[in-house]
């Protein structure tokens, strides 16, 4: 029973800090829309799909707040991938941003004056550079509590195939026996 209470303890610890994580992307990315809103970038095409970017990034997180890990499979797929993409894609702007920022103001069309702007936009590389990360840890927390959910789906045989036991380990080769 002590083994019980432990994995639900570890699950109840995971869950609460997926969701931490989660709210923490989510006020970076709405921090990241206010500031890139801050450029006056709207007329830009470039400028609308950055600012589409963080506003993704922001229902994504939300919407990751709102759900269960027993949700869908497909529903849970769909966010992993979206999530992914969106984490590769605030790691390119961030690096942007970061190294190349009068040039990407440049493209953005903004009308803020040029040492202002390029502030802002390391503010937002910042950011984003912290929403990249955090993404990633949000990616494994899901997937941690994902696992756990299938596991304790209730079928006997999935929950006799954790990795654990001494007689398993004893059948891997040299290197990985303990």
């Amino acid at each position: 029973m002590g083994g019980l209470s432990a994995a639900s303890s570890h699950y109840c610890h995971t869950h609460k800090t997926f969701l931490f994580c989660n709210y923490t992307l989510l006020g970076a990315a709405t921090s990241c829309v206010f500031l890139t809103l801050s450029l006056r970038l709207l007329p830009s095409p470039c400028g609308l799909l950055l600012i589409a970017l963080h506003a993704l990034t922001a229902v994504a997180a939300a919407s990751a707040c709102a759900t269960t890990p027993a949700s869908t499979p497909r529903w849970h797929a769909a966010h992993m991938a979206s999530t992914v993409l969106g984490a590769i894609f605030q790691g390119a702007v961030a690096l942007l941003a970061l190294t190349r920022a009068p040039d990407f103001l440049a493209e953005l069309r903004s009308y803020v004056r040029e040492e202002d702007g390029e502030v802002i936009l390391k503010m937002v590389g910042s950011l984003g550079l912290a929403i990249f990360c955090l993404e990633w840890v949000a990616l494994a927390l899901a997937f941690a509590l994902r696992y756990h959910a299938h596991i304790e789906s209730g079928d006997p045989a999935r929950r006799s195939s954790k990795v654990g036991g001494e007689e398993e380990l004893k059948n891997w080769p040299w290197s990985f026996q303990v």
